[in-house]
């Protein structure tokens, strides 16, 4: 008789306390796209919709140990990498996941919130390059990560963005998609970038105050979809209208006093069962 599983989704990162990125965005975008999320939570932030006010980064080896009990028992078929505060936890997550070699990767660099606020100690960027981006199947900067990450040159087009993107590549990453939404415009522009060629995806701008946790958002859906089988421009195409959906159902609900949350929960789809 054959054995039934879930789509298993691990995220690596950060605690939002308010609850509207981090973790907390990530298990409510893997539950929303019917798959089972887990976690291994990186440090814990104080923070709500109008910035972060506290860090606490956790031990590196607690981080290693959630990871190791979750591939150990359950079983992993798709990883999304959040924040990864210090040197030693991006080494730590490094090991491990050199370890378990899971199927697919999808590595948000967080490094700034949606608030300004920085949240990656500037020594870590360095070891992040050299040795996390090769493991990535796919990294999903903003246009202030792509600016960190590139140099430090403003990044005010679609060419500049798809540029940077390139010299991302270059550095060792499998593929990469260049988020547009900081750009000024009607349409959003975000462009995928590998070896073998580039793709756009646009889609119109929704006006919205409450954009608090899209990239966590994004790079969780595209990891759940990717778990859930779909090829990787297919899980971007699918997460982008996750998305959008999840901004517009939440538009006009006030939370907090600052940048509030999308609307996860617009649709959910009921957990998925696969054969094993």
């Amino acid at each position: 008789m054959q054995q039934l599983r879930y789509a298993r989704i691990l995220t690596i990162a950060g605690s939002d306390s308010g609850g509207g990125a981090g973790i907390q965005a990530d298990l409510k975008t893997f539950a929303a796209l019917g798959t089972f999320g887990m976690s291994a939570i990186t440090a814990v932030t104080a923070q709500n919709t109008k910035g972060v006010t506290a860090i606490h980064s956790l031990p590196a080896e607690m981080i290693g140990a959630q990871i190791d009990a979750v591939f150990d028992d359950i079983g992993v078929d798709a990883v999304k990498i959040g924040m990864l505060h210090t040197p030693d936890i991006v080494r730590t997550v490094t090991q491990r996941l050199k370890h378990w070699r899971p199927k697919v990767i999808i590595f948000d660099p967080v490094m700034v919130a949606t608030s300004g606020a920085r949240l990656i100690e500037p020594e870590t960027i360095e070891i992040l390059q050299r040795e996390l981006f090769p493991l990535a199947d796919l990294l999903t900067p903003n246009l202030d990560e792509l600016v960190l990450l590139t140099g430090g040159t403003p990044i005010k087009t679609v060419e500049e963005m798809e540029a940077a993107a390139k010299t991302l590549l270059a550095k060792g990453c499998q593929a990469v998609l260049a988020k547009g939404g900081h750009l000024e415009g009607p349409m959003l522009t975000d462009v995928l970038v590998t070896p073998t060629h580039n793709a756009r995806f646009d889609t119109p701008r929704i006006a919205s105050h409450n954009l608090h946790g899209t990239g966590c958002t994004l790079s969780s859906a595209i990891a759940a979809l990717c778990g859930s089988g779909l090829p990787l421009e297919l899980a971007i195409d699918g997460a982008r209208r996750f998305i959008a959906q999840a901004i517009a159902g939440g538009a006009d609900v006030t939370t907090g006093k600052g940048h509030g949350p999308l609307n996860h929960g617009f649709a959910p789809l009921p957990m998925r069962k696969f054969t094993t």
